[in-house]
This record gives C-alpha cells, structure tokens and sequence, in this order.
C-alpha cells in the first residue's frame, strides 16, 4: 500500500507545476477563473493601450509648442517689419538722408529673420500628427485577439 500512495502523490505534483508556475490548463480552469484570466488581460491590455496613446499625444503637443514657438517669433518679426518700415518711411519723408537707408537695413533683416522663422514654423506644423498612429493600429488588432486569431492573420 506504501506503492500506490508515491504515485498518487507523483501525479498532483506533476498537475501542481504548471499552476506554479502561472500556467493553467484551461480543460480544468472553472468559467469563473477563466473569465475572471480574460478580463485581467483585457484590462492588462487596456492599460497598455492607454498608456501608449498618452505617450503619442505627449509627443505630438511637443511638436505643436515648438510650431507655436515659431509662429510667435514670426508674429514678433512681422511686427519689428511694420514697426521700423514706419520709422524708416518716417525717416525717409523727414530727412531724405542717411538715417533712412539705416532704418531700412534694419526692416530688410527684420523682413528675413521673420520669413525663415515662419518657414520654419510651418514645418514643424506639418509634422504633427494629432492622431495616435501606433494606438490606433494596436487596438485594431484587439478583436482579433479576443478571437483567438492573433498569429493566424497572415
């Protein structure tokens, strides 16, 4: 009788590894576990999901401030343009000299730092992308998932 008794106690081990070690059979898992497996994966993977959106939107509002930024110095640039044109037309109807032609030297480089700044800006605008592309195809994928088809969509 001392036989029979290491066998039965061979085969509960053997079945008790795979639970050890986070693996379960699911032909002997309950409904409520197996629900209960599938809803910690879902949720598991919401957060993943979220996680990844927030991360992309992070990085596209980085790019829109620094678009932003440069928008800003172009509106600044085009205000010292209108600012020194007027006291270089000013100048100019006043004296008709010298002092002129200097307040005009200034506008013209206000006018190239404003236009290389709006250049600029509007290349950075034109990389932003407000839509998180990597989240977007990942939860596409989810259904699938949930199927079961997750490796079988070749």
């Amino acid at each position: 009788m001392t036989q029979p008794a290491p066998q039965a106690k061979a085969m509960p081990d053997a079945a008790a590894a795979p639970a050890e070690a986070g693996v379960q059979d699911p032909s002997s898992a309950s409904v409520g576990d197996l629900v209960g497996s599938i809803t910690k994966d879902f949720s598991t993977l919401m957060r993943q999901e979220l996680d990844l959106a927030k991360a992309e939107v992070k990085q596209e509002a980085i790019k829109s401030g620094k678009a932003a930024g440069m928008y800003g110095t172009a509106g600044f640039a085009g205000y010292m343009v209108l600012l020194f044109a007027s006291i270089a037309a000013w100048w100019g109807l006043a004296n008709v000299m010298d002092e002129a032609w200097a307040a005009l030297i200034v506008t013209g480089a206000w006018a190239v730092i404003g236009t290389v700044a709006f250049a600029a800006g509007r290349r950075q605008a034109r990389q932003i992308h407000p839509k998180p592309e990597r989240t977007v195809e990942t939860v596409k994928e989810i259904p699938d998932a949930l199927k079961g088809q997750a490796g079988n969509s070749a």
